[in-house]
């Protein structure tokens, strides 16, 4: 499915990049596997972590090099990038996976832990989106055919919230609406935007999945088999939109859309607004219909 193109994945190292690293290059693809090693929560460094899963992926036959570059750097983005075009001839691909967490309630969460989230998510997924897509958009004006992908990572907390997750929720959120901006943007240079919401049992949420039959039931090679799918030819017609994968479970996620809405005559007094925001949602659907946790 995806023999002949070459894919970067962020945060490849672990879970589910490290699933989507292998099934891409069992598919075919040639890919970059970039981690830098760091733990749960974004502190510290292990370059030999990128480098297991490419000598997993030689082993059994396929093409992958390592990469510790930090994809929420600018410039080291952008080497990525060119990384890839140096050692394989092109990119096609790019699953934004990297992130950590730092999980605290709003009233304790410090700013650091809110811009360390933000930092690796959301500006991670933005870094390395544009330097691909300024590299796609070269190739497709030097009359090159383009048909390339990027594949984002967002979260049901992203989608329909979390208590305790303010900075990732809101980072997640960013990613899902970054999503449908850039597919629109990019689709003139033929590449699509998608992402994936997955709920899976790795070391980002091992502490929260506690019963043993749930572990097997949420295992991350339930969630590369869509990544794999989405990074090939046969995906080309897909883009802005956000698949939600929790097990064996398998959707598409909709996104915020238009409610029940009024027209007044003039200018609302405030005891009128309250009472028609009564009315409005007396015929809005329910948050919890919606997945929201309020």
């Amino acid at each position: 499915m995806c023999a002949g193109r070459v894919a970067i994945i962020s945060g490849a190292g672990r879970g589910l990049g490290r699933c989507h690293a292998l099934a891409l290059a069992a598919a075919g693809a040639a890919v970059v596997v970039n981690d830098l090693g760091s733990g749960r929560d974004g502190n510290g460094q292990a370059s030999q972590v990128a480098e297991e899963v490419v000598s997993e992926i030689r082993a059994l036959g396929g093409q992958a090099v390592a990469s510790g570059h930090d994809v929420a750097h600018w410039d080291a983005s952008r080497q990525l990038v060119e990384l890839a075009v140096g050692e394989f001839g092109r990119l096609d691909v790019v699953v934004n996976n990297a992130g950590i967490l730092r999980d605290r309630m709003l009233v304790n969460m410090s700013a650091e832990e809110w811009d360390a989230v933000m930092h690796v998510h959301l500006r991670g997924t933005f870094a390395l989106s544009r330097w691909a897509a300024s590299h796609w958009r070269e190739r497709s004006k030097a009359g090159d055919e383009v048909d390339a992908r990027i594949i984002n990572t967002t979260s049901p907390s992203g989608l329909f919230g979390k208590p305790g997750q303010a900075n990732y929720g809101a980072a997640k959120a960013g990613i899902a609406t970054l999503t449908m901006i850039a597919a629109a943007e990019l689709a003139r240079y033929g590449v699509t935007v998608n992402a994936v919401a997955p709920v899976a049992y790795t070391r980002m949420t091992s502490d929260l999945v506690t019963d043993p039959r749930a572990v097997d039931e949420l295992a991350p090679e339930h969630v590369s088999p869509v990544v794999t799918w989405l990074a090939g030819a046969f995906s080309r017609e897909v883009t802005g939109r956000v698949f939600e994968v929790s097990g064996r479970r398998f959707g598409v996620a909709e996104p915020w859309r238009h409610g029940p809405s009024v027209v007044p005559d003039g200018v609302m007094d405030p005891v009128e607004v309250g009472v028609t925001i009564e009315r409005l949602l007396g015929q809005a659907a329910p948050l919890e219909s919606m997945g929201g946790n309020l």
